[in-house]
């Protein structure tokens, strides 16, 4: 629990105990009158907490944003609440996490992921030069075994590593033009083959 979250709490608690104080001391009920009162605006105020903390998991829980693979060989991508798409591929067997991204020329993998698609850090040249929004960074150009998404496999894929703080890695249009069509309507990107 972090150093705001502790003072978020404390006036919280402050704040109930001068409602509940201001409460006690204007009621004309009996005591146990006043205490089931209180009891029941105590639940009140701990269930609304409850939901705020938790909101998160119930947007979840109630808009579901997973991946769907139709028998027709399109793919149907539901946009995140904060407006992107995002996409699992299997890179040479390894799941990494992209973000689509149209303005990217390549697949641009970060080092990390790269790492945990087997490509070694020591092995790679970073030969290339990209303008980013964080500025010019190196990449090393590769090539993957393998993408693969659902039940579409593609080989001897052109990809880019970067080289700068990259938390993210990009799925462009190099990868993106080998589907026949792409869609975005209604809250979903479909790609088809």
């Amino acid at each position: 629990m972090s150093s705001d979250n502790i003072a978020q709490l404390a006036y919280l608690g402050a704040l109930a105990l001068v409602l509940g104080g201001a409460f006690l001391l204007s009621s004309k009920l009996k005591l146990s009158q006043t205490l089931q009162m209180a009891a029941i605006w105590a639940l009140i105020f701990i269930g609304a907490i409850a939901v705020v903390g938790l909101w998160d998991d119930l947007q979840d829980d109630l808009n579901p944003s997973q991946t769907r693979f139709d028998g027709d060989g399109t793919i149907e991508i539901p946009r995140s609440r904060d407006g992107h798409y995002y996409l699992t591929l299997d890179i040479n067997g390894a799941p990494i996490e992209f973000i689509v991204d149209t303005g990217a020329s390549e697949i641009v993998l970060n080092a990390n992921d790269a790492k945990t698609a087997g490509l070694a850090p020591e092995d790679l040249v970073f030969l290339g030069r990209a303008a980013t929004a964080n500025g010019e960074v190196r990449t090393a150009p590769v090539r993957l075994d393998t993408v693969s998404i659902g039940p579409h496999t593609d080989t001897n894929v052109r990809a880019v590593v970067n080289d700068g703080e990259l938390w993210q890695s990009l799925l462009g249009m190099g990868y993106l033009q080998n589907w026949g069509r792409i869609e975005i309507a209604d809250g979903k990107m479909r790609l088809s083959r």
